[in-house]
């Protein structure tokens, strides 16, 4: 193409993930005259549904995908293209798109979220999970599995171990306590359990992945999109999806704890190197006999066999292509620095979701944690910033930020982390409250000063908006301290 075509918008956001479909959807709902515009790397879009506010805080919702004409239908003033940005152009609000085109905004956000942290980049038997796309393929290689290693700790990791059956695995954690990202070593034996146990019926998955899209779906356009990250996975994505080796069997997970992986081997590489995979009559892993596609050297020396190598140690912020040739103010962890309205260090440059990195003091009891609840909550916020911008007005730093709250599910427990779950940043000077019965419930308060600080509720509890009432009043505890778990004591009419 010689002639390049030039498009002019009010906003632009880049990203079909969760905050940019948000922030598309508030800001049509804003400015309805506006023309808005949605450029995504997949045809396909994250959708927020069954939304529900939970309490002040607290809120829950599924992320659905669906094609890219759903937004148009429900937004008639939102354009959506699926392109792929080549560079952008800040001084001049400018992007550039890879088929030639170029788009004119007056306000960008970016909401391009994160891409996997691979523990080996370009290895075929390293599976990253973070979109449909990368889930699909690791189905479709499950399906043959007859053992699969599982290298993090944090939620992705957490719902795969619990939801692979017919197939073993071993579970490679660097902490002392599995989900150590979410919750204590406490409720990680509360979890234990469940590792090995066989599903209730009425926990079995419904469907294995499918999804629609604009266009018939191609070997091509799969192949691209696992180039292009899409949206990341919404809450409770894996609850319903199969997920079965080749084996007979149900459950077969072994925990390898405080370790990383030093080398991933061929069978030829590790028989030149006179190693030979670890033999352990104890782990509950059958003797399969032959050799395996890949092996796994662990910092505790042992060697494990495996059909295929699970990499779910995290996100980095997916900033490409947008800080070559700008000057964005960059975060350590690689994101783009935003301040209390959302913008980035360059003009009239937003961003929202995973891509970015916090800078203005918090309040005392939220801090940034990359979950789709913060990237529904940031996408909203952003728009909004971005209208009030427009007009000269100043809005208030919304209320989602006053309390860190987050509401998922493990090993079908209903997990909610309110405030400060985990102690984060209070020093050795606080207390811990317990009250946990085996197989229902576990609850756990953190107090500082006589006052809540932050609490983590596993099961139906329903202390959710009693617990984030009293972290945000800051309410003197003291006197009903010892009381304050008591099973016998409606904790919610106590303090009404």
């Amino acid at each position: 193409m010689t002639d390049e075509l030039e498009y002019v918008y009010k906003y632009v956001i880049v990203g079909g993930g969760i905050a940019g479909v948000t922030c598309v959807e508030t800001l049509s709902a804003l400015c309805p005259d506006e023309r808005i515009l949605l450029l995504t790397s997949s045809n396909l879009v994250k959708a927020v549904i069954n939304y529900q506010k939970v309490s002040k805080t607290l809120e829950s919702f599924d992320v659905q995908e669906k094609p890219m004409s759903y937004i148009q239908n429900d937004c008639p003033n939102v354009q959506v293209l699926q392109k792929t940005i080549v560079s952008l152009d800040a001084k001049n609000h400018m992007l550039r798109t890879d088929d030639g085109c170029k788009f004119k905004y007056q306000k960008l956000c970016i909401c391009t979220g994160g891409k996997p942290k691979l523990i080996a980049k370009d290895n075929t038997y390293v599976v990253g999970i973070r979109d449909t796309e990368s889930v699909q393929e690791f189905q479709s290689r499950l399906q043959k599995a007859r053992r699969i290693v599982i290298v993090g700790n944090g939620g992705i990791a957490t719902e795969l171990v619990y939801e692979v059956e017919g197939c073993e695995v071993l579970w490679a954690i660097k902490d002392i306590s599995i989900s150590s990202t979410f919750v204590d070593p406490g409720a990680a034996q509360f979890f234990l359990p469940h590792l090995n146990q066989e599903k209730s019926p009425d926990e079995k998955p419904l469907k294995r992945l499918k999804y629609t899209s604009d266009k018939e779906t191609s070997v091509e356009f799969q192949k691209s999109s696992l180039q292009t990250p899409g949206g990341a996975l919404g809450p409770d994505w894996s609850s319903s999806l199969e997920m079965k080796g080749s084996q007979s069997l149900c459950h077969c997970v072994h925990v390898e704890y405080q370790v990383e992986v030093t080398k991933l081997w061929c069978p030829e590489e590790l028989s030149n190197a006179c190693k030979a995979e670890t033999t352990n009559t104890d782990l509950p892993f059958s003797q399969h006999t032959g050799s395996w596609p890949i092996y796994v050297e662990l910092t505790n020396g042992k060697i494990y066999g495996c059909d295929f190598v699970v990499s779910a140690t995290g996100v980095t912020p997916n900033t490409e292509p947008f800080t070559e040739n700008n000057e964005f103010q960059m975060a350590s962890d690689g994101g783009l620095t935003v301040n209390d309205r959302l913008q980035t260090s360059e003009k009239d440059v937003y961003a929202a979701g995973d891509v970015c990195t916090t800078s203005w003091d918090p309040a005392p009891h939220w801090f940034q944690m990359r979950l789709w609840t913060q990237a529904r909550q940031m996408g909203a916020y952003a728009a909004k910033s971005m209208v009030a911008d427009d007009s000269g007005e100043e809005i208030p730093l919304d209320f989602c930020f006053e309390l860190f709250s987050h509401v998922t599910k493990f090993f079908n427990y209903k997990v909610i982390l309110l405030g400060k779950y985990n102690a984060q940043g209070l020093g050795s000077d606080h207390e811990l409250l317990l009250r946990v019965t085996k197989g229902k419930e576990y609850v756990k308060a953190v107090i500082q000063d006589g006052r809540l600080q932050g609490a983590v509720l596993i099961g139906d509890t329903d202390l959710e908006e009693t617990f984030e009432n009293l972290i945000l009043n800051q309410l003197d505890l003291t006197p009903f301290k010892n009381h304050l778990l008591e099973s016998a004591i409606d904790v919610e009419d106590f303090f009404d």
